[in-house]
């Protein structure tokens, strides 16, 4: 008989400046899942959430739930890290695995003490770094191994560059794409940066005032050069202002004999150049097909709720990654670990910023460097 898992979820709908991306509702329709509960202060429109989810049974307090209930695997679906270190600590401490909303945490010490305490008590953390569980990205990382683009050379990302452009677009979108960078060529060996403020040096005292609780923030122009594995650079870039009509969002990795590319747009085709020249002297792309070959066996079809394609599949192949990852004893796709790299990343690049200087990674300083006294600007 195959195994039946007990999903809890935890979804503080009065945060509602915070929809998310629909990841309370991964293990729906998922083979072998029973979602015993949702944890909710808010009354209004419960009802609904709870048919979507099939809960059986509603709390308004979290820990109260864990302890009635004891599942096997809780879903936070709140964005904010606040919330996260204090829900992923008590359920690692009870023995549950979990699948939360990026970022896990704006700590670097937060981060590694979770990471000790799911070690500790055999727990499993899965992020949702997306990008690592979609198709498109899938299948651009299998090309660049294949060779298609030759060589890969350079890596290069942009955020949303709205009105969050730089520090505040470094946290809540470039995380995805500073973990992508990880997932197509591992992680980074150094970060060196320019963070500036209205044209000026970036100073330990430019906080940023930020449209939800994020932890440290500060810049609206970032330009982070990292160093990773066999010669691979990548940039990350975002300024503030500059998204009008047309996204910005995307990544391509430049290779001696063509070029990948990704819009974060509504469709996210993969692009392929096959010229061995350089972007600016002849880039005319074609779409890539991408065939899906994965299956989950016994899942039922995917339901709409409302939240764009793109949450809704790759959230379904993540949830399903974490509970294989449970039976298996690995690490999720998008693992704890993977999480705090690209914290390391961000941190990394302030630190950068501050000192004048090519930054190690891993950090050895888990402070947060616009929280150091130390630091001057350059």
């Amino acid at each position: 008989m195959a195994k039946q898992w007990r999903v809890a979820v935890a979804f503080d709908t009065t945060q509602i400046f915070l929809k998310g991306h629909g990841t309370h509702l991964a293990f729906v329709g998922l083979p072998g899942v029973e979602h015993v509960a949702l944890a909710d202060p808010n009354h209004e429109g419960l009802e609904k959430r709870m048919c979507e989810l099939g809960a059986k049974r509603h709390y308004d307090d979290y820990l109260e739930m864990l302890d009635r209930e004891q599942p096997q695997i809780v879903v936070l679906g709140s964005r904010l890290p606040e919330d996260h270190d204090v829900q992923i600590r008590a359920a690692v401490e009870r023995g549950i695995h979990v699948f939360c909303e990026k970022p896990m945490t704006s700590d670097l010490r937060v981060a590694d003490e979770l990471i000790a305490l799911a070690k500790k008590h055999n727990a499993k953390i899965a992020v949702a770094h997306l990008a690592r569980h979609a198709l498109v990205f899938q299948t651009m990382k299998r090309m660049i191994e294949e060779g298609a683009i030759g060589t890969p050379l350079t890596f290069y990302g942009r955020g949303k560059e709205d009105e969050r452009g730089g520090g505040e677009d470094m946290v809540v979108l470039g995380t995805h794409i500073l973990d992508l960078g990880c997932y197509l060529f591992g992680a980074p060996a150094s970060v060196s940066a320019e963070i500036t403020v209205e044209g000026r040096p970036l100073r330990r005292e430019d906080r940023s005032v930020t449209k939800e609780p994020l932890g440290p923030v500060a810049g609206d122009n970032v330009f982070a050069l990292y160093r990773f594995p066999k010669s691979v650079r990548g940039i990350f870039e975002s300024r503030k202002g500059l998204f009008r009509k047309q996204v910005r969002m995307g990544v391509s990795v430049v290779g001696t004999e063509g070029i990948l590319s990704v819009r974060y747009d509504n469709d996210r085709k993969l692009r392929l150049s096959r010229t061995p020249y350089p972007p600016e002297d002849e880039a005319a792309y074609e779409e890539v097909p991408l065939v899906e070959t994965r299956q989950i066996p016994g899942a039922e079809e995917l339901r709409d709720f409302g939240y764009f394609w793109y949450f809704r599949e790759n959230n379904r192949f993540a949830a399903w990654d974490l509970i294989r990852a449970i039976e298996e004893n690995r690490q999720p796709l998008a693992s704890a670990y993977d999480a705090r790299k690209v914290l390391e990343m961000i941190n990394g690049a302030y630190a950068s910023q501050l000192t004048g200087r090519v930054v190690p990674l891993p950090l050895a300083e888990r402070e947060h460097p616009l929280e150091k006294q130390e630091n001057v600007a350059k």
